[in-house]
């Protein structure tokens, strides 16, 4: 079955753009495959932006859609994105109900960052180019970008490494994508085309020289940018050196299909280096260009005085781009979203299991006198949770379990429930709680090793404040290679600083469809029962997931001002005694 896809371009999709027809291309195939693509986009055209009020207006049923005007973008951009086409993309991202957003250069002010930071659906994010990466400034921002992305792509091992830098992640390296009917090779002839930048003036010199030595050729400076300027063409060689703009693959595969020789800029676009090898041309960038431009030149003139050569390295180019067309690509994209739908757990669609039960209000996550920094007797805990109505609670304090052993054996005269639990220091990790344990697990084990320790007493995984930034968490791809083994999922927490934590938990929670859980995270009485659930009587671990299925999250915040101080109060009373 497919999948709804959409694909987000950050730049105007009325001009041409090397990321356009990267999106283009691959929003083609991946339709091939059976997919639902829908292309979202700024424009700069009236009849665009007429016809992308229309889709909306329609329910989105349109390939491409643009949601609003075009704006200049780079990454020292203070414009952003107009407050009208923020609007129309939330809407259209809600009319489509995509299984997959995936946003193209999200390191520029654009729509895709804003796409793959609204987004509700899985998020992949793909760079093109090292020199992208600049947006957003602040690590809490990109932090929080970075929760929300399911897989980093980059289109070369170069742009993976710089991305890294920023945006720290495993990164799938898939190509830019070439259409090969469209740059299928013609009859060649004796033509070079060199990619020209004004500041290389060192690479054009070389392939000047280079044409001197070889009096049947002809050069052709390539322009792929706007406003480039015209370069300096020597007395002697003017009749053989040309200027062409050509600022899209299909203005560039007639030159490009005759062309013997391709020299590229050394800040160039890798797409135009594409191109020309799908075309047949042989590449003349040795090893060390960049450090002497000078050397392209050489590698020209051996190029063009030595057909065996030049076309033993034509093939040799021909083939590898043969591995990088858009159907190579689409493929390539087809399976990482099929791996990642299959991450998303599904609980059962039965009826409710535990329909005959009471309704009983449970807070998860709370501490006593045996945590280091909570004075809550367990004897006062008790008499205190039932006097507010509460039916059971998890006492999880930190790093030590005889309170929780204590709050139980206290309990057992008593109608309240009692959930033993640990809340634990990972090593670096942040912390994991284990409901329903039977031993203490020691702090400062790594992630998986806390997990399976949970696991070992058949308990539950419970991962409290999983985005509070303000404390040690774990990594966005620690998270996602343990959704299978998460069995809790906090998404709201009463003594966080900043609500966005608990929002960005609970749509993490959402998109892949985790058990909620929610706690008040007392450290005084007055804090108990501020975060719960209302959810069914249980018995036992199996009961209390059946009964989260249908459970409700519970907000009864209070000031968190006056919570800390009372904290502070009891902690310092307990220093002097």
């Amino acid at each position: 079955m497919g999948l709804r896809i959409c694909l987000v371009s950050p730049f105007a999709w009325s001009q041409p753009h090397d990321v356009n027809e990267h999106v283009a291309g691959i929003a083609r195939e991946l339709r091939k495959l059976g997919h639902a693509v829908t292309v979202l986009a700024s424009s700069n055209r009236a009849r665009d932006l007429a016809a992308g009020r229309r889709a909306l207006l329609d329910g989105l049923d349109a390939e491409v859609v643009v949601v609003g005007p075009a704006v200049p973008i780079s990454r020292r951009s203070r414009i952003g994105v107009p407050v009208g086409a923020r609007a129309n993309l939330s809407l259209a991202l809600a009319l489509g109900r995509f299984d997959v957003v995936h946003g193209f250069e999200p390191g520029l002010p654009s729509l895709s960052y804003l796409a793959l930071r609204d987004a509700q659906a899985l998020a992949v994010a793909t760079f093109l180019s090292p020199e992208r990466l600049g947006y957003p400034p602040g690590r809490a921002q990109r932090d929080r970008l970075l929760a929300r992305l399911d897989a980093l792509v980059a289109t070369t091992e170069a742009t993976a490494e710089a991305a890294a830098a920023r945006f720290p992640g495993q990164y799938e390296v898939i190509g830019e994508g070439v259409d090969p009917v469209l740059f299928e090779p013609d009859a060649k002839r004796n033509l070079i085309v060199l990619e020209w930048r004004p500041n290389e003036r060192a690479l054009v010199r070389g392939a000047f020289r280079a044409l001197e030595e070889l009096p049947d050729w002809e050069l052709v400076l390539l322009r792929t940018k706007p406003l480039a300027g015209r370069p300096t063409i020597p007395r002697l060689l003017r009749g053989r050196v040309h200027v062409r703009t050509s600022r899209d693959g299909p203005a560039r595969a007639p030159l490009l299909a005759q062309a013997s020789v391709f020299v590229p800029a050394l800040a160039g676009l890798e797409r135009v280096r594409l191109e020309a090898s799908a075309a047949g041309c042989a590449i003349a960038d040795p090893p060390g260009t960049h450090e002497q431009p000078e050397l392209a030149g050489a590698e020209v003139s051996r190029l063009g005085e030595n057909r065996e050569f030049r076309e033993r390295k034509a093939e040799r180019a021909r083939s590898e781009a043969g591995e990088q067309s858009f159907a190579a690509v689409a493929a390539e994209l087809n399976e990482l979203y099929r791996s990642l739908t299959k991450r998303r757990q599904v609980p059962g669609r039965e009826a409710e299991p535990l329909a005959d039960r009471d309704w009983i209000v449970c807070d998860l996550h709370m501490h006593t006198s045996w945590s280091h920094d909570c004075a809550v007797d367990p004897a006062d805990l008790i008499m205190h949770a039932e006097a507010i109505g509460l039916g059971a609670i998890a006492v999880t304090d930190h790093n030590v379990f005889a309170g929780a052993l204590e709050t139980a054996a206290l309990a057992r005269d008593h109608e309240l429930i009692v959930i033993p639990g640990e809340e634990i220091k990972t090593d670096g990790q942040g912390e994991v709680i284990g409901l329903f344990l039977r031993e203490e697990i020691p702090r400062g084990l790594s992630f998986a090793e806390t997990v399976r320790a949970i696991k070992e007493q058949d308990g539950l995984v419970y991962l409290p404040h999983p985005f509070d930034r303000l404390h040690s968490i774990a990594e966005p791809a620690t998270l996602q290679h343990h959704l299978a083994e998460i069995d809790v999922f906090e998404v709201y927490n009463a003594r966080l600083l900043f609500e966005a934590y608990n929002e960005e938990a609970l749509r993490f929670a959402r998109k892949y469809n985790l058990t909620m859980g929610a706690g008040s995270d007392a450290h005084v009485l007055q804090g108990v029962g501020t975060g719960a659930m209302r959810m069914r009587a249980f018995d036992g671990p199996e009961e209390f997931l059946l009964s989260l299925r249908s459970a409700q999250v519970l907000r009864r915040p209070r000031s968190l001002v006056y919570l800390q101080g009372l904290k502070w109060m009891a902690q310092a009373k307990e220093r002097v005694r």
